[in-house]
């Protein structure tokens, strides 16, 4: 839409562009269309465009072939795009876009993320959509160039802080181009930029507590021109040997750590270790008949190298609303790491029997100890790893202690999500919980 048509519509509908909502419409066909390249969309994407406007961007994306939810807060630009708009594959949502439950986009086979971000909820809005775990496979924003280059910052420049960071932990940042403010109608006050964000492979950098990263992070940030050892105190007992140690200044500023080194002072701090193969080795499972008889116990690696049949527990924890918790498997996990899997899980070993497996699994990977009630049993097959698995129920609704060398992430979704997720993309999941998850939605629908 030319400059002079997006002015004719918007008096049309009776827009008269709000600043605080962030209306720029661009009336840069290239542009768009060259946007629209760079995330690589096909038929086979489903993309989500924050603040289409008067549908620059949507009309380009319906062309290739995706299939589009566009969310637009105002409801007179909503009902233009519906009438401007007749594709069957564009789904409108009249909705502030901190509001979506972005849960839902895991559901969806492979999901990018497009659109011209408000310049005031810009931060909140990026903290929203790139939380860790993500659903997206691409996401492409344009943003005010400051925003833009604090994103992409490198370490020692101004721009570096702690959003840098944070979203550079997950993603891998790129500044395609600056964009001038005369693309726009009305012109903001300052130039924008146009970004790729792609989420980092799975081992492409060390793991770490999470959780410890982002306090640290945030902490060693909150006061820029203060030494890290001073701000970092209450993590560090002593500054002048961890820094000596990770071959640091000891009077670094937060600035000047790059991504690696703030992985590295977490892993000094609170070490993830590696899996002690020898002791998975000979760990000792009860090897069990075809009736769950116990006949012998014998070491770990004999049990999956022959595919014996053996004993293993799961455990579905439910928060008030309904939601279950559902874990991300470290990458560390000797069997499907970085799979999505019931809230705890573990094997029975040769010593204990099925309930205090699962008390024991629940307070080693969650850090709760609570009620756990028998709800069914699995029968062993290949989909259960030849596992015989009884299934447990519980509740809580307090703060989760997940174990880091265990769990790479943990959250919580309604079940209808998990069960659109599950069809969707069914290789995200560990197998052991798709059959726990569809037998206890078939007795709990």
């Amino acid at each position: 839409m030319k400059l002079s048509e997006i002015a004719a519509t918007l008096r049309e509908i009776g827009v008269s562009p709000v600043k605080s909502l962030g209306q720029n419409f661009l009336h840069d066909q290239n542009l768009a269309r060259w946007i629209v390249e760079q995330a690589d969309i096909g038929p086979e994407d489903f993309v989500v465009e924050i603040g289409p406007g008067l549908g620059a961007l949507t009309g380009v994306i319906l062309a290739k072939g995706a299939p589009v939810l566009a969310i637009e807060k105002d409801k007179r630009l909503v009902e233009f795009l519906r009438s401007h708009f007749s594709d069957a594959r564009l789904e409108l949502l009249h909705a502030d876009a901190l509001d979506l439950d972005v849960r839902t986009l895991f559901a969806r086979p492979r999901a990018k993320l497009i659109g011209n971000l408000p310049y005031k909820i810009a931060s909140q809005l990026l903290l929203k959509y790139l939380a860790h775990p993500t659903p997206f496979s691409l996401v492409i924003l344009t943003l005010q160039k400051e925003m833009a280059q604090r994103i992409g910052a490198e370490p020692a420049s101004k721009n570096y802080g702690a959003l840098s960071v944070q979203i550079q932990f997950h993603y891998r940042v790129k500044y395609l181009r600056t964009i001038s403010a005369g693309v726009f109608f009305p012109e903001p006050e300052v130039d924008s930029a146009v970004v790729v964000l792609l989420p980092r492979g799975d081992t492409e950098l060390p793991a770490c507590d999470s959780k410890l990263f982002g306090e640290l992070v945030r902490r060693g940030f909150s006061q820029r021109r203060k030494q890290l050892g001073k701000l970092v105190h209450d993590y560090v007992e002593d500054w002048p040997k961890a820094a000596e140690t990770l071959g640091l200044d000891r009077q670094v500023r937060a600035e000047s750590l790059a991504l690696e080194q703030w992985i590295a002072l977490t892993n000094h701090l609170r070490p993830m270790g590696t899996p002690d193969l020898e002791k998975l080795a000979v760990e000792r499972f009860p090897v069990v008949d075809e009736k769950d008889v116990v006949l012998r116990a014998a070491p770990r690696a004999e049990v999956h190298g022959n595919n014996l049949l053996h004993r293993a527990v799961h455990a579905l924890i439910f928060n008030a609303a309904g939601e279950v918790y559902l874990q991300l498997r470290s990458r560390l996990k000797d069997r499907h790491p970085l799979r999505w899997d019931s809230s705890a899980a573990g094997h029975v070993n040769a010593d204990e029997d099925y309930d205090q497996t699962a008390t024991r699994e629940v307070s080693e990977e969650l850090g709760i100890e609570i009620p756990l009630k028998r709800v069914l049993k699995l029968p062993a097959s290949e989909r259960t790893d030849y596992e015989f698995v009884w299934l447990y129920r519980g509740l809580y609704d307090g703060e989760l202690r997940p174990n880091p060398g265990e769990i790479e992430a943990i959250r919580s979704f309604p079940p209808r999500i998990v069960d659109r997720w599950i069809e969707a993309r069914p290789r995200d999941f560990a197998p052991g919980f798709v059959e726990c998850w569809k037998i206890w939605r078939k007795r709990n629908a």
